[in-house]
């Protein structure tokens, strides 16, 4: 059955350049939103929550610059990346949706019944889930329609940042839309210290992090990563020194 959207939903913060995209002008637990032609808009929808304590988990987004997400107010501390699930795709978000507050997935060939049934388990779980991609019986859609560099004179300066034109649409209370100009930076700009101890990244080649972070590889298998978030969530409580969450 489809989520009621009629009603004032829990949800995570989003920052309050982007709340007019969304109805009461949160990210709703339990909902999904595809994010269609900005990586950085979709990265800084993770800001807020992963600020105010919450996870989230990126799937399948393996060319992910952890500096990028830094830089846009991300706590990568308390992301995990899971950068090649295999052909386990459907099996490691559902896994991941039982413990994190927001899920990111890449689509790739994953077929429409599977698609709906992982926005099913977001709904029970009462976990945010967020594609780049087309996703069917999705709750909001965000799409950039355009876009303007500033920090450019004639003939002088320096790219700043863009202005983004974003506009939104979707089902229920959604179905009335919104619109915002936001403002994307541009170039490398200041990277905030990590917070918590590590973070894991799952599957990822040797990559450099900014200063102050800490990264923990485990060499997981897809299958691995489902059983382990099966014993790590089931009882609420385990807690690693690689900053796996205790729950929300």
């Amino acid at each position: 059955m489809a989520s009621d959207l009629t009603s004032t939903p829990s949800g995570l913060p989003v920052r309050p350049d982007l709340a007019g995209l969304f109805p009461f002008g949160v990210l709703r637990r339990g909902g999904t939103v595809s994010v269609r032609g900005s990586t950085s808009l979709l990265l800084s929808l993770l800001a807020e929550p992963t600020a105010q304590d919450s996870w989230a988990a990126v799937v399948g987004l393996p060319d992910l610059g952890v500096v990028a997400a830094a830089e846009l107010g991300v706590a990568v501390d308390r992301v995990a990346l899971v950068r090649d699930p295999g052909a386990s795709v459907a099996s490691v978000v559902a896994a991941l949706l039982d413990g994190m507050d927001l899920v990111v997935v890449a689509r790739g060939r994953l077929p429409d019944a599977q698609a709906r049934r992982l926005s099913a388990r977001a709904r029970h779980r009462g976990a945010v889930l967020l594609t780049p991609d087309e996703w069917p019986g999705v709750d909001v859609e965000l799409r950039c329609v355009g876009s303007e560099w500033a920090g450019v004179g004639a003939g002088e300066g320096y790219l700043a940042g863009r202005e983004v034109d974003v506009r939104s649409r979707g089902r229920g209370v959604a179905a009335r839309g919104g619109r915002v100009v936001v403002r994307v930076p541009g170039g490398r700009g200041p990277v905030a210290r990590a917070r918590a101890p590590g973070r894991f990244v799952v599957g990822s080649r040797h990559q450099r992090f900014p200063r102050g972070v800490m990264a923990r590889r485990l060499a997981l298998t897809p299958l691995e990563i489902e059983r382990k978030f099966e014993t790590w969530m089931a009882p609420r409580s385990a807690c690693l020194s690689c900053g796996v969450p205790t729950g929300r």
